[in-house]
């Protein structure tokens, strides 16, 4: 008698399925991403993103405090400046609110470990990540890859003096990682890792994130920098060239809609994987919960794990909180 193949034998209950648990969540796989704005006694709620805030630095004691004790090891901070100008000036001077959120945080929370994105769209009047071709005379052009790298060395070294911990570079910009870590190994900080946006596509669910850093561009869109979502080998053949510019961890970005790149990319490389679980992707799961939908606990956990199943070893995420309180009722 033919004898059916059996494998439910290892999903019968919950300690055995324990022992045979392929991929594990932890609190150690999350950064969370933080957003500082200038101003004073600021903790305003972002409509489209449940519980997430914009806090002025004078607000944060208490989001920090509750991020050291859910042992969050790293924040990813973005800032949103009082004022803005062409070429996003602001991003890179000593009295920066990123520059100022940074110390503020080293200096209460030294072990906290602080990595800062660097870009301009929070930072320009037009909300294009870099500086625009021809600017003053064209105001609707093309950003100006070249000038703009000498911008992001500009703001990357001005974050690590504050006392950032690792840079972030991600408006795309070709030759960024080169740019960046030259500009550190010549101040002698050669230490200082960076977390390449290697793989980061023009996509539909960063809409919530423009709420919150307040960085909608003000004409056309990021297509001619940001990657074409249909394309797969493109983005392995850029994190080759974060890689070869000596990029200490090579990111993707969107994540759910993208689980095939950063299994691919993982195949590809002997660095560390992130992936950036974007507002989009949170706001979908808040929203759905909100409706009675679908069980958000369990929704956000089968989410994250997918993303550490195919491949990431770091996971940024707006879930970061809630997931690493869920994790520790659960020991």
């Amino acid at each position: 008698m033919h004898k059916t193949k059996r494998t439910r034998r290892l999903r019968k209950t919950e300690n055995i399925r324990r022992l045979v648990r392929e991929t594990r969540l932890s609190v150690d796989d999350f950064v969370y991403p933080i957003f500082v704005q200038d101003g004073e006694n600021i903790e305003h709620d972002i409509t489209s993103m449940p519980g997430i805030k914009r806090f002025s630095i004078d607000r944060l004691a208490q989001e920090l405090g509750e991020i050291v004790r859910l042992n969050i090891p790293a924040v990813l901070l973005f800032g949103v400046p009082g004022t803005k100008d062409e070429t996003g000036t602001k991003s890179w001077h000593d009295d920066g609110i990123v520059q100022k959120a940074v110390r503020y945080i080293k200096q209460r929370h030294p072990s906290l470990y602080v990595i800062t994105d660097v870009c301009f769209c929070e930072y320009t009047s037009h909300g294009h990540c870099g500086v625009i071709e021809g600017i003053g005379n064209n105001k609707e052009g093309d950003v100006d890859n070249d000038a703009t790298l000498l911008n992001i060395q500009k703001q990357a070294l001005s974050h690590v003096q504050a006392g950032a911990d690792m840079v972030a570079p991600s408006g795309m910009m070709d030759g960024s990682v080169a740019a960046v870590r030259a500009a550190l190994d010549e101040h002698k900080y050669t230490d200082i890792p960076i977390m390449a946006y290697s793989i980061k596509y023009a996509s539909a669910f960063y809409g919530p994130f423009r709420d919150a850093a307040e960085a909608a561009p003000t004409f056309g869109d990021r297509r001619t920098y940001q990657m074409d979502p249909a394309n797969r080998r493109e983005g392995l053949l850029r994190a080759s060239y974060d890689e070869w510019e000596n990029a200490d961890i090579l990111m993707v970005k969107p994540t759910l809609a993208y689980l095939d790149v950063v299994a691919a990319l993982k195949s590809e490389t002997n660095k560390p994987v992130a992936c950036y679980n974007v507002s989009g992707e949170y706001a979908m799961i808040k929203a759905a919960a909100a409706n009675g939908w679908l069980d958000e606990e369990q929704a956000m956990l089968e989410s994250l794990l997918s993303m550490k199943r195919a491949g990431a070893d770091i996971i940024i995420t707006y879930f970061a909180k809630q997931a690493a309180a869920v994790l520790q009722r659960k020991i």
